[in-house]
């Protein structure tokens, strides 16, 4: 080979390297939103009363209607709330809380009530000091029959305004799973 065509065969080389090693090239892979069928809301109260609000939904959206167990409250009281959450379409079943536990800047969740006195604040906190919800205070007011909507975010933008008192209004992100459950305080 002559010794120009040498020079020039290594600079092709040296080019192709160049334009193909940058960081644009590297494929991002998508994490996958977990999949969510069991989601259950415990309340205990301080007189030691327990009541679960459940979601079931083995097939995903579409197909087989879910399975939504409602409950009732006792008027005036304060509950003690955690969340758990599986995916049972696999053996054993998938705990999904202790993934959002271990991923807890990534998640939030958010509780939307349309009836009076119902309340739902923070128990806990993700490693940056903001609201993650697995585990919260429920207070009841008057006796009433309404909603309580419980909806998990992933990516939520945890600074925006609002965010950190539990509105997700600005919280953006994608919805993991939402849930309306009919609570009837008594």
């Amino acid at each position: 080979m002559k010794k120009s065509n040498l020079l020039l065969f290594i600079g092709a080389i040296l080019a192709l390297g160049t334009f193909s090693c940058g960081d644009d090239d590297d494929p991002k892979i998508p994490m996958p939103v977990e999949l969510i069928t069991n989601l259950s809301y415990t309340l205990t109260s301080s007189t030691g009363e327990v009541v679960t609000f459940s979601f079931l939904d083995l097939d995903g959206d579409g197909g087989v209607e879910p399975d939504i167990t409602n409950a009732n409250v006792s008027a005036n009281e304060t509950y003690t709330g955690s969340i758990s959450l599986l995916d049972a379409t696999v053996m054993p079943p998938l705990d999904i809380a202790e993934e959002v536990r271990e991923e807890d800047l990534d998640h939030q969740f958010f509780f939307e009530s349309d009836l009076p006195g119902l309340n739902v604040t923070y128990a806990d906190e993700d490693s940056e000091g903001n609201p993650l919800g697995l585990a919260t205070t429920l207070t009841t007011g008057d006796v009433g029959i309404g909603t309580l909507t419980i909806t998990l975010r992933h990516e939520p933008n945890k600074g925006a305004e609002g965010v950190s008192d539990g509105n997700k209004d600005n919280a953006g992100g994608e919805t993991d799973i939402e849930v309306e459950f009919t609570v009837r305080v008594e």
